[in-house]
């Protein structure tokens, strides 16, 4: 890999604070963006330039880049930048690697240039076991076992939770919910700077998603559940799951865990002299008896009417609410005044 000077694409000195990097990267940005300039140049200019600050406004591959180079990343074909002229790394097609580093020890050299970031190990022991290498047994290029493992390990940042309100009638019928949602992470076209026309220049993108979930019977308030691999998607292409956390949410109903609470509207005259009421219920129309002298608040119980449990059903529970008519005429007003006063 040809030696690409970041700091001179950005027109950057070298000891450039991150506010200065930031800077540069935006007012060449602006000039060179595919969107402004249509010419050749401008499209790899634009390249080179989002390159150089992915790298330089990170501070773990700035480090890295300053002792490797644009090389930082790989190890074939590599032209070393000014300063690690003494070091030599040969690789031989089919043959053993062999390593010069002009002097100084294999273990010395990795001590010096990854420092900490071999997490306490000794010049040695980095050397020996660097990026999943074992250069005691001479590289592969296969992937290491330690490195399999972290591609395997679940990343649980790809998880997404949202809430889900569910009505009692969609946990009664059990049948499966369509559930759409907004996913949002950084663009990929911009690298989150917000310079393209893929995110508006938000640096973020918006993707609707719909996903059908079933809901367990005997579900609660509060209880999560997942959908495997509906999450977002890494770069290794490993999915995280979907969690929906359940809301109970109805307009007719109150929620009792397996029991439901119905409000029942009566009239003055039938909560005194009791009456018949037909109700809507999650089972059907049913017709229910209210005795006289029922009072508001009080709640007449019906077995197994209720949503679905282990076993069968919870019940329903008809909540008296007596409601003086609105517009009555003036003879039925009269009629109330001799109540009342047969009443004192």
């Amino acid at each position: 890999m040809k030696y690409k000077d970041y700091y001179e694409i950005l027109g950057v000195s070298r000891d450039a604070d991150t506010s200065a990097i930031k800077s540069a990267y935006r007012k060449l940005a602006r000039k060179y963006h595919p969107d402004v300039n249509k010419t050749k140049e401008a499209e790899e200019k634009f390249k080179d330039i989002n390159e150089a600050y992915e790298v330089l406004s990170d501070k773990a591959k700035r480090q890295r880049y300053d002792s490797l180079g644009s090389n930082w990343q790989g190890g074939a074909d590599y032209t070393p930048p000014p300063g690690f002229e003494n070091f030599s790394f040969n690789f031989n097609q089919g043959g053993a690697q062999s390593f010069d580093f002009g002097g100084a020890g294999f273990s010395d050299f990795f001590s010096s240039l990854f420092g900490d970031m071999m997490g306490g190990m000794s010049g040695a022991q980095a050397g020996q076991n660097f990026g999943g290498f074992d250069f005691r047994q001479g590289s592969t290029g296969r992937t290491s076992s330690r490195q399999r493992r972290t591609a395997q390990t679940r990343d649980e940042n790809l998880d997404i939770t949202k809430n889900l309100n569910v009505t009692a009638k969609e946990i009664f019928d059990g049948k499966p919910i369509s559930v759409t949602f907004t996913d949002v992470e950084k663009c990929g076209y911009c690298n989150g700077n917000g310079y393209c026309t893929h995110c508006g220049g938000t640096g973020i993108l918006s993707t609707p998603k719909t996903v059908k979930v079933k809901l367990p019977k005997g579900v609660t308030e509060g209880k999560k559940v997942r959908l495997k691999g509906e999450g977002k998607t890494n770069e290794y292409g490993q999915k995280g799951d979907l969690y929906l956390v359940i809301h109970f949410k109805d307009s007719e109903y109150e929620f009792d865990g397996d029991n439901l609470i119905k409000e029942v509207d009566i009239t003055p005259p039938e909560a005194v002299l009791g009456c018949h009421k037909e109700i809507e219920t999650l089972h059907g129309k049913i017709n229910i008896k209210i005795p006289a002298g029922v009072s508001s608040g009080q709640s007449l119980r019906l077995k197994q009417m209720g949503l679905p449990k282990a076993g069968g059903y919870g019940d329903l529970n008809a909540k008296i609410k007596i409601v003086v008519p609105k517009n009555m005429s003036a003879e039925v007003i009269e009629l109330y005044k001799k109540i009342q006063n047969l009443m004192k």
